[in-house]
């Protein structure tokens, strides 16, 4: 009988231990799948790529007029590009891009920051004029801005779609680009619940580190497999190479058989 006993107890301490065993590692499942807290630091150890931040909209925010996906396509299709100039407008070097692009017939998107935007409304609106499409690159272009709170992040966004669309004379934005690539789930919906694509980048020319026009062209070359939006700046420092390597990739883009469009809404 004791026997019995025994055997019956640890058969009932075996099948809590299962229970237990499989509670946890249910657990553990779901809590690899759960999104960061939005107010807290969005600081992770192995961050996500940016083409790899989706997720559902936060019902208790505005809805998304457009889609919060971060956009990558172009709407000409596989054989798109979409050429994209962050952190202007500049005095010097707009003007200069916005030459080499009418002269390629190309339709770009320019990502403005928000002070740029009003200290140069005329550049803005030239940018309208000759048909490229605007996005909000925010106020300050704080590229740590995806570990602040929701306050900052919707300050940095709302108020740069503002200056953006003051300094353009009512044009507002179509996209929201972060700074760096600071996106969260939280600013994409904003962006979003505003109109305005969150918009990313396939190739990043890295002209920030002025490495010389030839080499800016032969990245562009190398890299335009990985996707169709390319990313130059026409502010931010000395910008004459990329406007060099604007004037040789573009033809050589069209010779290999691509058309330029805009990224996808």
């Amino acid at each position: 009988m004791r026997r019995s006993g025994t055997q019956a107890t640890n058969g009932r301490v075996l099948a809590a231990a299962i229970v237990v065993a499989a509670v946890t590692a249910t657990a553990a499942a779901l809590t690899s799948q759960s999104v960061p807290a939005e107010d807290g630091p969005a600081a992770p150890a192995r961050p996500r790529p940016i083409s790899d931040q989706t997720s559902l909209p936060d019902p208790r925010l505005p809805a998304p007029l457009v889609s919060m996906d971060i956009a990558h396509a172009s709407d000409k299709g596989p054989k798109g590009v979409n050429i994209t100039i962050d952190d202007g407008p500049a005095l010097t070097w707009t003007p200069q891009v916005l030459h080499v692009l009418k002269e390629n017939g190309v339709k770009a998107t320019f990502c403005m920051v928000g002070t740029q935007a009003l200290a140069y409304p005329d550049l803005v609106k030239a940018v309208v004029a000759d048909g490229h499409r605007l996005c909000d690159h925010s106020v300050s272009h704080d590229t740590t801005m995806g570990t602040g709170s929701r306050t900052y992040q919707a300050t940095e966004i709302l108020d740069a779609e503002r200056m953006i669309t003051t300094a353009s004379g009512g044009t507002a934005p179509l996209y929201y680009r972060a700074p760096g690539g600071a996106f969260t789930p939280y600013s994409r919906q904003l962006a979003a619940s505003r109109g305005m694509r969150p918009l990313g980048w396939n190739v990043d020319s890295k002209d920030f580190k002025q490495p010389g026009s030839a080499a800016l062209v032969e990245t562009v070359k190398r890299e335009i497999t990985n996707g169709p939006t390319v990313l130059f700046h026409d502010a931010g420092g000395d910008r004459s190479q990329t406007v060099e390597a604007l004037r040789q990739i573009l033809p050589w883009l069209k010779q290999q058989g691509y058309t330029f469009g805009f990224p996808v809404r």
